[in-house]
């Protein structure tokens, strides 16, 4: 009898590093030192490390990690910011709430990321950064994306949410632009036991106002220069975080050995279904694999039958999701987006699966399809 299996299987990671991890939670409780201590000191340093770059802020979310780079980079009222409308809402929300305006440019039909060739009739003189978000593990073309910097006089925030680990051109993402924002929801290649984030940042300047910034604004108890927020990284998130940077590039590894696979096994029932793939010069770490078929919601309901857990990411561009109608944008402004998001479906993915696994995921998808 086949069994089910889930969309991610966090139990299965914890299982087989159990014992160094329980050894790390149970020192920090026994230390009483619970925010912002030496554990979060020791993650910055070595996530800056692995990353290769100066220094990396560790904050309380993703989504803190995006507005607060965004802020200390002096994003504000009247800018813009050109990104992606094919991604979670948290992208466009940070640059709302700091009262500057997301322009959306359409994506690839390839890897659902940016597409670079189109963001440079989108900046007008009120553009301040170009925020491209590396979505399912798939690098954006930074090459590209940094000559218009560059030529332009932009700032580059990357969105690493889905992406840590990943490279452009032997480069990791995170790197190339003025910052990057991180997410270790425990869904990610990197992921906490609750929410964390982090922003790797160049200037140094930069970097200690981020640390006030995630402090209410305060570097010194009880001295406030601006009002910040409270995003602090506890201990707890970090030195799980710690004991799973060290798999990280592990996973990664098995996460592309199990996207070819699946890639070859769904071979034969190509063109029904479409696999998203990276681009040339990118070096993916498939945080999602993302499959695009005809009819998703009904092969959707079928696998779910089957016991097979799917996700959909994401069933609306954000220039169509109510909370961003203020924007103006109309259906049909974004097509590809549009229609990616019309078909999209992440199958299972995560070191743990076995081969076996893929082989009947792939087989509830073939017979889902022939009874379409």
């Amino acid at each position: 009898m086949n069994r089910s299996i889930p969309i991610i299987d966090l139990r299965a990671q914890y299982r087989a590093m159990k014992n160094q991890m329980d050894e790390s939670v149970l020192r920090v409780l026994a230390s009483g030192q619970y925010i912002l201590g030496p554990e979060v000191a020791a993650f910055e340093k070595e996530l800056a490390f692995y990353l290769k770059s100066p220094q990396v802020v560790g904050v309380n979310s993703g989504t803190d990690a995006l507005y607060l780079a965004m802020r200390t980079l002096g994003i504000g009222s009247g800018d813009e910011v050109i990104t992606t409308p094919a991604t979670f809402i948290a992208t466009s929300q940070t640059i709302l709430a700091l009262g500057a305006r997301p322009v959306f440019v359409d994506v690839n039909e390839g890897d659902s990321n940016i597409n670079a060739d189109l963001i440079e009739a989108k900046i007008t003189a009120k553009t301040r950064m170009i925020l491209p978000v590396h979505l399912f593990g798939f690098s954006c073309d930074m090459g590209k994306i940094m000559e218009i910097a560059r030529e332009r006089k932009l700032l580059v925030l990357e969105d690493c949410a889905q992406s840590v680990g990943a490279y452009w051109n032997s480069v990791r993402t995170g790197t190339f632009g003025d910052a990057g924002a991180f997410s270790f929801y425990p869904t990610k290649n990197l992921g906490a036991y609750g929410d964390g984030g982090a922003v790797a940042i160049r200037d140094a300047k930069a970097g200690d106002h981020i640390r006030a910034l995630r402090t209410h604004g305060s570097l010194f108890r009880g001295y406030y220069d601006e009002l910040g927020i409270n995003s602090r990284l506890d201990e707890i998130q970090a030195t799980i975080l710690r004991v799973k940077l060290l798999y990280v590039d592990r996973w990664n590894t098995l996460r592309r050995k199990l996207a070819s696979n699946y890639s070859e096994l769904l071979a034969d029932i190509l063109p029904d279904i479409q696999c998203l793939r990276p681009a040339d010069h990118s070096t993916p770490v498939y945080s999602l694999f993302c499959i695009l078929v005809p009819n998703r919601d009904s092969v959707q309901e079928t696998l779910a039958k089957k016991g097979i857990d799917t996700m959909v990411h994401y069933p609306q561009p954000l220039h169509l999701v109510n909370a961003l109608k203020h924007l103006g944008y109309r259906e049909g402004d974004f097509p590809i987006a549009e229609r990616i998001s019309q078909s999209i479906l992440a199958i299972p993915i995560y070191p743990e699966l076995t081969f076996q696994d893929q082989e009947q995921i792939v087989e509830e998808i073939k017979n889902a399809i022939n009874t379409l």
